[in-house]
């Protein structure tokens, strides 16, 4: 093209507009000198401007249009009208003539192909969109040709080689024609350069709408910088889906509320024909979504996982209708998502095979009629929550000791009600008790615990009256209070009070007599090495045995060095200890009715039968308790399920068996370990050492005591060195089986009960 001819075809007020200079009255303010006053003349008769300002290097003489590039580019002529044939480019556009509707899809198809493999790429150069991934659990080595990002820079000219003019000009007006690009007409306030388009999706991650042929037809954009508005972007006239039109094999569609939810989910491994789909937000299932859906002639059930929300929760009972009426065959369910969304439960646990079990779990609903509730497919939503409650406080950091730690998370919750629990924790010296119930206390709102390393003999009763209120009190050493302290403390446990006499001044300065009263209306977790003494002084008093076992030592010495190795991350960590203080703090103090509290009853050979039964029923009720978000109000009050009852006796039973034995927790560990290694044979207490990992102290202790219950008989002579025998084959294995099919029996009883009911109604 001549230079006249390019004359001809760029105006000048093209090019003006291009770089953002707005004609005001036939003039501008010139770009080639500061000017307050526009001093630069637009004739546009001529195709030419003409700056009248003293002070400007360009005054005296006119401008042409492809001298005005030059100057405004600092280029020389050459780039000048290169630049000029771009700008006719996009003034002429051809494609902008495109008719029909398959020419513009055409278009849009051929440019975010192009765009798709720019933003593939770009992923992995920034280090910001890559960190922004990390945070949100997504690894983008699994979503490998899903994810990309979008730096806003693909039309920039550093990004074509010399000779590409005509590619970056077509790939601006394809960008234009779709959607991708805006013109805009502004300066940037940092450089002082006109600002000549806006992207769409700036910085942001970046994910690929397909169509039925599998092609890139609409883009969605999360924003990696946003915190609060401007986060989410459709391409315009949104098409296609995510992550894809589903497999024409599937059996199981996979619904979420969000592509990210979808994209979290697809780093997991998924059932064989099970698929996956993103609805577009809580009012985002579309057309394109239902004819999808139309196409799966294998289809058997499809699955909601949507939000832990009210939006969401109301959006899952409306589509299933909706399609429900459609597909009256087919089964309908919905999986209970224990954190706000996919994405934060990935956020808060390593292991994202947590989604397996939630799936495994996940609510049926069969077909609607008089509006039916949700069916449990394998388990209660209730039983979930604890479960991703225990999931937490592994991800805390406690290690083992699963029913344990859950027993001691509920426990310590309890100082929420208004009648709290109290447990005291028994192990050898070392054994790692103190650490247990400090970091379950770790757990707990930081301002709503007193930890105590000692306690003098008058501390609880010069405490304010409501300072012991609401409150979870952990002592590290049981063993170290004294007996005044230790009284005070029974009283408060047991009594929810203590008073005493003191001497005050009234305002006259005469001293008198008055009663001094403290409340002690909290729940409690004590550290003992001798379980038992204090055990049977304290009322509402749970007793448990810290595990004091080879592979326990082995689960946490490899969590020990993972963490040394950087394996584990204190970040997660962090992140669960605050999901499980948000559980704690969202607790309100409502009413729980167990309605089948009069069918329970515990077997005979319980120890302290009526004691352990309060204690079983508070327990059921504070599992009720915790799972109250889960429940709805009835009348102000929630009500026990039966799986309630069923993890109560899970997790209570080790410490059902503690009441039934006659030897202390730590003490059967020990006996059951001599007795599989030793039981026909003789040995020595370097044998059993060896075999027990104790330290000789906490051996002897153990072996003594064992000798003196006739559990273990002692041969030779203390200088030559004893040995020992199994004296006494316990039962309590037997008894562990009684009672366990003593609970069953109660279960099916109950759950047979139930049916009946449901049925009669």
């Amino acid at each position: 093209m001549e230079i006249q001819a390019i004359k001809a075809q760029l105006s000048i007020t093209t090019a003006l507009e291009y770089y953002g200079l707005a004609i005001k009255k036939g003039h501008i303010h010139c770009p080639f000198h500061e000017d307050k006053t526009p001093s630069m003349r637009v004739y546009t008769d001529s195709n030419t401007t003409y700056c009248f300002s003293g002070n400007c290097s360009k005054s005296g003489k006119a401008i042409d249009v492809i001298d005005f590039i030059m100057y405004k580019e600092n280029s020389s002529k050459h780039q000048a009208i290169l630049k000029a044939k771009t700008l006719i480019t996009l003034t002429n556009n051809p494609i902008q003539q495109a008719q029909t509707p398959v020419e513009k899809e055409e278009i849009k198809t051929a440019i975010l192909q192009k765009l798709e493999k720019t933003f593939l790429a770009s992923i992995y150069n920034s280090k910001p969109a890559k960190e922004y991934c990390e945070t949100r659990s997504l690894d983008i080595t699994k979503l490998k040709g899903h994810i990309g990002f979008n730096s806003g820079q693909f039309h920039h000219s550093g990004r074509f080689k010399k000779g590409e003019e005509q590619l970056q000009a077509q790939i601006i007006a394809d960008s234009l024609q779709i959607g991708m690009l805006q013109k805009l007409a502004r300066i940037n306030n940092q450089t002082g350069d006109p600002i000549s388009y806006s992207t769409f999706a700036k910085n942001c991650i970046v994910f690929f709408l397909k169509n039925k042929a599998h092609n890139t037809v609409g883009l969605y954009g999360r924003s990696i910088t946003a915190t609060s508005k401007s986060k989410h972007y459709y391409l315009k006239n949104r098409q296609g889906l995510y992550p894809g039109y589903p497999s024409i094999k599937t059996t199981h569609l996979i619904l979420t509320e969000s592509i990210i939810d979808c994209a979290t989910l697809q780093q997991i491994t998924l059932p064989k024909n099970n698929s996956l789909l993103a609805l577009y937000g809580t009012n985002g299932l579309t057309k394109e979504h239902t004819e999808a859906v139309s196409q799966l002639p294998n289809l058997k059930e499809i699955i909601f996982c949507l939000d832990n929300d009210t939006a969401g929760k109301k959006a899952t009972i409306k589509y299933q209708e909706q399609l429900q009426t459609q597909y009256p065959n087919l089964l309908f369910s919905s999986i209970a998502i224990p954190n706000k969304d996919v994405n934060e439960v990935a956020q808060l646990h390593e292991d994202i095979s947590i989604f397996s079990e939630l799936l495994n779990n996940r609510e049926v609903k069969k077909p609607i009629t008089n509006n039916q509730e949700l069916v449990t497919k394998n388990q209660n939503p209730a039983t979930n929550q604890l479960h991703h409650i225990n999931n937490l406080i592994a991800q805390s950091g406690i290690i083992g000791e699963e029913n344990s730690r859950l027993l001691l998370f509920i426990i310590a919750s309890s100082y929420k009600t208004n009648k709290p629990l109290h447990a005291i924790v028994q192990g050898s010296s070392g054994s790692g008790k103190t650490h247990l119930i400090s970091k379950i206390a770790d757990v707990m709102p930081k301002e709503d615990v007193l930890r105590f390393t000692r306690i003098t003999e008058s501390a609880l009763y010069n405490f304010g009256q409501d300072m012991l209120v609401g409150k979870l009190i952990v002592i590290e050493d049981l063993d170290g209070l004294k007996e005044e302290a230790l009284l005070a403390f029974r009283e408060l446990v047991s009594n929810h009070q203590v008073s005493s006499g003191v001497s005050v001044k009234d305002k006259k300065g005469n001293i008198k007599s008055t009663t001094k009263i403290v409340k002690g209306i909290f729940s409690s977790m004590s550290a003992t090495t001798k379980g038992t003494i204090y055990e049977d002084n304290m009322n509402r008093s749970f007793l448990l045995a810290v595990d004091e076992s080879t592979q326990q030592s082995s689960k946490i010495i490899n969590y020990q060095n993972k963490r040394y190795a950087g394996e584990i991350s204190n970040h997660n960590e962090q992140k669960a200890v605050e999901e499980l203080q948000k559980i704690i703090r969202n607790l309100q103090n409502v009413a729980v009715i167990n309605p089948y509290a009069t069918q329970l009853q515990l077997p005979n050979t319980v120890h302290k039968k009526r004691r352990l039964n309060e204690m079983f029923q508070s327990i059921i009720k504070q599992i009720t308790f915790i799972n109250q978000k889960q429940r709805p109000q009835k009348k102000g009050a929630i009500y026990t399920q039966i799986e309630d009852i069923e993890l109560a006796i899970e997790i209570l039973f080790d410490s059902i068996i503690l009441k039934i034995d006659e030897l202390e927790g730590t003490q059967r560990v020990f006996y059951e370990t001599l007795f599989k290694a030793f039981k026909n044979n003789q040995f020595t207490r370097f044998e059993a050492m060896a075999i027990t990992g104790l330290k000789k102290t906490q051996l002897q202790y153990h072996l003594n005591h064992l000798v003196q219950l006739e559990y273990l008989q002692q041969f030779g002579f203390s200088n030559r060195g004893f040995k020992y025998k199994i004296g006494f084959e316990d039962s309590i294995t037997t008894i562990k089986k009684d009672l366990k099919k003593h609970f069953k029996q109660q279960l099916s009883m109950l759950k047979e009960s139930m049916t009946l009911n449901t049925t009669e109604r």
